[in-house]
């Protein structure tokens, strides 16, 4: 590192990307070589590692369900992801109806591990302030996004909203994102949605993820619609990390 030159290894104190690792020869020096291992093996386990889902329930301190995809285990999950965007009918004849209701959906998706850590308390931050009355969250094991399309329109639902785990980066293992749907229906395309991305303490913040999804809420029952319609025109200026 010795040798590197000053304005690289500057830019370390600003990401957590893999920058000014040095050299010996022509590999990498042991510990950002260890380093990469160890994130690897942690984006691994976060695809592999099932959700807890008896844990999250007690977190949530919410009326829960449960339900399964039609993918019957992870290895059919990673390989078929149609599978685990479809719910079996016998899933859905268990979903009660609640019309004029707001889904909420939690599903492992590829990183279990950010929906145990994040899904509670930021369904916390939110259901005190959601505008409209929300029917008992769902919880969704080997689910995919559009899942909730499914959910939603079983419980028919105004919208859904659906906090998943997000693929596995190196530096970004516990990802959650969340897609908000308008009146959510088997067919709807992602086009049709509204995400936010990368919520963790490193990314953005539970705080400002939520405020974000109440706005986006909120300007959806203006618009009465989600997607490429609704565009993201919160006011506030997001807190600096």
């Amino acid at each position: 590192m010795s040798g590197t030159p000053a304005r690289w290894t500057d830019l370390r104190r600003f990401t957590a990307a893999r920058v000014a690792l040095g050299r010996v020869g022509n590999a990498l020096p042991t510990e950002p070589h260890l380093a990469f291992q160890a994130a690897h093996a942690a984006a691994r386990d976060a695809v592999h590692t099932p959700l807890d889902v008896p844990a999250l329930q007690a977190a949530l301190a919410a009326p829960s369900l449960r339900v399964q995809s039609a993918a019957p285990d992870r290895r059919t999950y990673l390989m078929r992801p149609d599978l685990g965007r479809a719910l079996p009918a016998a899933e859905a004849a268990r979903l009660p109806a609640h019309p004029g209701h707001m889904a909420l959906v939690v599903c492992d998706g590829l990183s279990a591990v950010a929906v145990q850590r994040h899904a509670a308390p930021l369904l916390q931050a939110v259901l005190p302030r959601l505008p409209l009355p929300a029917a008992p969250v769902v919880i969704a094991t080997q689910g995919r996004v559009a899942l909730g399309d499914a959910i939603g329109a079983a419980m028919q639902a105004e919208a859904v909203a659906v906090l998943i785990g997000e693929r596995p980066g190196l530096t970004s293992a516990d990802s959650l994102g969340v897609y908000l749907t308008w009146q959510p229906r088997l067919g709807r395309s992602d086009a049709e949605r509204n995400c936010i991305s990368n919520i963790r303490p490193d990314g953005l913040p539970i705080p400002a993820a939520a405020d974000k999804l109440l706005w986006l809420i909120g300007a959806m029952r203006r618009l009465r619609l989600t997607g490429v319609g609704l565009k993201d025109e919160q006011p506030a200026a997001l807190p600096a990390p």
